[in-house]
């Protein structure tokens, strides 16, 4: 005799409903992060109580929910599928997809909140996260397992930053995860296509929650993308995580809980807020051996307004991230790009992430070049500058035109050595502008084809001898004779029609 299965659960009544939040009688035994179904099939899960109700976030968009309709609930907590087959597609906060593809098959479902990795499970972060972006791997240096939030205000190429990132990730066995909160269809189109074009979407997963999605899809993106993370995190695989903005993440929190009438504090933000972004944080490490050994890598991106740092939700994320990187709208407005103001970023990891070639070139770069920028404050208007400043601020322009550099155009860690060895040399004092460009675009394949044994022993990491070092120098100093200019004219008195003459010769 076959015996069939019996589910046991609660039967509740809707009592009222306020957009994306339902208040709900009848469930007595229902527990926080519960899930719940609705006559119609729509989901939610619960997020509070009072006294008599329950409140519960609609997960998705339903105009079918009325007061007195009947919510059933079993005792099963909020789950979403995760595995293998998400890889290469653009899902929802649900896991259903958004490409047009299809049903994806999961290979297991994964709790949406799950507590962060314990002290015990974690190792040292030593291993280096290259982004290809020449500023951040030589000054504010990302490890991998770290947590470094993209601040700044809006329109100064934030999303760009961590684009490149993950493009610059698509050679390599890391698994990005780009996740975006509460942006229009337009720019989120934008990066999507960037990714398609350059050939990174095949190893990746994004996750969207647009502006026209529901606030709870918007309230639970993050933790979704989180958790597909930690799948492959456990499996013994590299993640980088984008979460694209934090900031719309909080304002989607605070109108739910505006909704649920939780008394408002500072800037109208429920007293939680702090907590909800820590939880996540917490959420990226990087496992010890006997616990897979796999690293989950966040960059979590938030606006300012005019530059003001001090604001409640940047604060919040400055204290409890590993270091930020800010980008300021007068360095975009000056031409400087990725205009990011390394004075005000910071890695709390520090340099020991780096290859030693790498750290050795560039251990005191950042404090010349911020002197630097003071110096060419204070003698724009004088006249009769010494020698001795005038090499400074030569030194100094030369590493800005190495910082430099073309969005989606990713630098690996050889050519930015070959670049900094230069620099540090004074090969490139004597070069104008023009010609410096010149020379960051064609000097790593001069050196792959006249010192191929040299630039391969680079690749693999290995410290250079006092005979490599004599070696490269050789073959920069050999590079493009025609791209010298002359060593008496300084390339601070160079004037435009001089640089565009050159240029076009």
């Amino acid at each position: 005799m076959k015996i069939e299965s019996v589910s046991i659960g609660e039967i509740g009544r809707v009592k009222e409903v306020k957009k994306s939040v339902v208040k709900i009688e009848g469930l007595q035994g229902c527990m926080l992060g519960q899930l719940v179904t609705f006559l119609d099939g729509t989901r939610g899960f619960v997020m509070g109580f009072n006294e008599s109700e329950v409140l519960v976030l609609l997960l998705g968009i339903s105009k079918n929910i009325k007061a007195g309709n009947e919510v059933y609930s079993k005792e099963e907590s909020f789950k979403i599928p995760v595995g293998n087959n998400f890889l290469g597609r653009i899902v929802s906060p649900l896991g259903d997809d958004l490409d047009g593809k299809g049903h994806i098959k999961e290979d297991s479902f994964a709790y949406i909140f799950r507590d962060a990795p314990a002290v015990l499970d974690r190792e040292p972060i030593d291993q280096m996260l290259v982004t290809g972006i020449r500023i951040v791997d030589s000054t504010i240096p990302i490890g991998r397992g770290q947590r470094q939030l993209i601040i700044g205000d809006r329109m100064t190429g934030k999303t760009t930053i961590a684009v490149d990132a993950i493009l610059n990730q698509k050679l390599t066995d890391t698994i990005c995860i780009y996740c975006c909160v509460g942006r229009d269809y337009n720019s989120f189109e934008k990066v999507v296509s960037t990714f398609k074009e350059k050939g990174a979407l095949n190893r990746m997963i994004v996750v969207a929650a647009l502006a026209s999605s529901s606030i709870g899809e918007q309230y639970l993106a993050p933790y979704a993308a989180a958790t597909l993370g930690e799948y492959f995190m456990y499996s013994g695989k590299d993640v980088l995580v984008v979460f694209d903005d934090l900031t719309k993440h909080a304002w989607a929190y605070r109108e739910l809980s505006l909704l649920m009438e939780r008394p408002p504090g500072r800037e109208a933000y429920p007293g939680d807020i702090f907590y909800l972004h820590a939880q996540l944080m917490e959420r990226a490490a990087r496992l010890s051996s006997p616990n897979s050994g796999g690293s989950m890598t966040f960059l979590p991106i938030a606006d300012t307004l005019q530059g003001d740092i001090a604001g409640f939700i940047p604060t919040n994320l400055i204290s409890m991230t590993d270091g930020q990187i800010y980008l300021s709208s007068l360095l975009f407005g000056e031409g400087f790009k990725p205009a990011i103001d390394i004075g005000l970023s910071v890695s709390r990891i520090g340099n020991r992430v780096q290859q030693k070639n790498l750290r050795e070139l560039t251990m005191d770069l950042k404090l010349i070049y911020i002197q630097y920028r003071e110096l060419l404050k204070t003698t724009r208007l004088r006249s009769g500058i010494s020698e001795e400043l005038t090499k400074r601020l030569r030194r100094g322009e030369k590493i800005e035109r190495i910082f430099m550099q073309d969005k989606n155009s990713p630098s690996t860690v050889t050519e930015q050595i070959i670049l900094y060895f230069a620099l540090r040399e004074g090969v490139l004092d004597t070069l104008s502008n023009a010609h410096c460009e010149h020379f960051k675009a064609n000097i790593l394949a001069y050196v792959r084809s006249n010192s191929p044994a040299l630039l391969e022993k680079i690749d693999k990491g290995a410290e250079m001898t006092g005979p490599d070092k004599e070696e490269l120098k050789k073959c920069i100093m050999n590079f493009d004779q025609s791209a010298w200019v002359d060593r008496r004219k300084s390339p601070r008195h160079e004037d435009i029609d001089g640089i565009a003459g050159e240029a076009a010769e």
